[in-house]
């Protein structure tokens, strides 16, 4: 028996007829690009991979994906990516949401799509704004945000999405920039390996509305950004400065010289990876990569054993004779009961 040839696939091969509408210098046009040659690199079947959102900016992405995809409703793209899941496990689903969209309304059905680990890649813009609807503050949006529901300063404490996801469950969580496409593709790549729940958190730049808001974290690198690498310390600043912990367990920084300083582990703790999403401008670094990871047995797989104990304990069932058996009656033309 011979082996099937692989097909080799272009960046092209994966970029759809459809003209690319976003706003001149939007962070979406990177991350596009990026999806786009990753998959085409790891040789992905078109005609077995779906991408799911819900409504935003970043929601368009099924259009320019030359993939099967939905376009959905609000917040609702996480419901809808299980639903297929569930029914064609076989399929690679990947849901697009926005920081508004996937943490507002939606944010419900993505805690229990992650609590659940559902094998769906779920990527996340973040540019703390309503970009679609010109501008309003959102779920991340930082205290004092000024926008146009919000003219004298957001009074609400913004959303850790790194955190949420831990906290929900998330079985792969990770975090890169739009413009960084080389930490960008080898994070997609993993998660495409990965059988569970993703989040992915995209700190993503809306030039019209909230231009810049991640411009020290992208801009340096060196004093802003913690590269996560799985067994090295957490050093930054080109290796001059680390994270430690204090009393309390409350993070410092510290010299990197220090023996004290933390040394990353993807597999290690929950409270780790939740240390590590604590760790927020303008007090610390951001961390950037592969937080956490962990294997555990998807929904699917355990619905349809469950599903599979089920018919071979009680055979394959007959709907038919499951409509008319118990308790069963007609009505007759005058209403009785028979």
């Amino acid at each position: 028996m011979t082996e099937a040839v692989k097909i080799k696939l272009s960046k092209k091969d994966l970029e759809s007829d459809q003209d690319v509408r976003w706003c001149p210098g939007c962070g979406d046009y990177a991350i596009l690009a990026t999806v786009q040659r990753t998959l085409a690199q790891l040789g992905v079947k078109r005609e077995t991979t779906v991408f799911i959102s819900g409504i935003g900016c970043s929601s368009r992405f099924p259009y320019y994906m030359n993939t099967y995809g939905f376009h959905t409703i609000h917040g609702r793209a996480p419901a809808i990516a299980s639903g297929l899941k569930v029914t064609r496990p076989e399929l690679d689903v990947w849901v697009i949401t926005g920081d508004g969209d996937g943490l507002s309304i939606g944010g419900n059905h993505m805690i229990h799509a992650l609590r659940r680990n559902m094998d769906l890649k779920i990527i996340l813009f973040n540019n703390q704004i309503y970009g679609l609807t010109k501008g309003q503050y959102s779920p991340t949006s930082a205290l004092g945000t000024r926008a146009a529901s919000t003219p004298s300063g957001s009074v609400d404490h913004p959303l850790n999405p790194i955190e949420l996801a831990l906290g929900a469950g998330a079985t792969f969580v990770a975090r890169a920039a739009d413009t960084d496409a080389k930490l960008l593709a080898s994070i997609l790549e993993q998660a495409y390996k990965h059988k569970g729940s993703v989040f992915i958190e995209i700190l993503q730049n809306c030039p019209v509305f909230n231009d810049g808001v991640w411009e020290g974290v992208k801009d340096d690198p060196a004093g802003k950004q913690i590269a996560l690498v799985d067994g090295k310390p957490l050093v930054f600043a080109g290796g001059t400065k680390g994270i430690k912990l204090g009393a309390g367990m409350v993070p410092e920084i510290c010299e990197a010289s220090d023996p004290a300083v933390l040394v990353h582990g993807e597999r290690g703790s929950l409270l780790y990876a939740q240390l590590l999403a604590q760790l927020v401008q303008p007090h610390f670094p951001i961390p950037m990569g592969i937080l956490h990871r962990e294997d555990k047995a998807t929904y699917e797989t355990l619905a349809h054993a469950q599903v599979d104990e089920a018919i071979a304990k009680q055979g394959p069932g007959d709907l038919n004779k499951l409509m008319y058996s118990g308790m069963v009656w007609e009505v007759g033309a005058d209403g009785t009961r028979h």
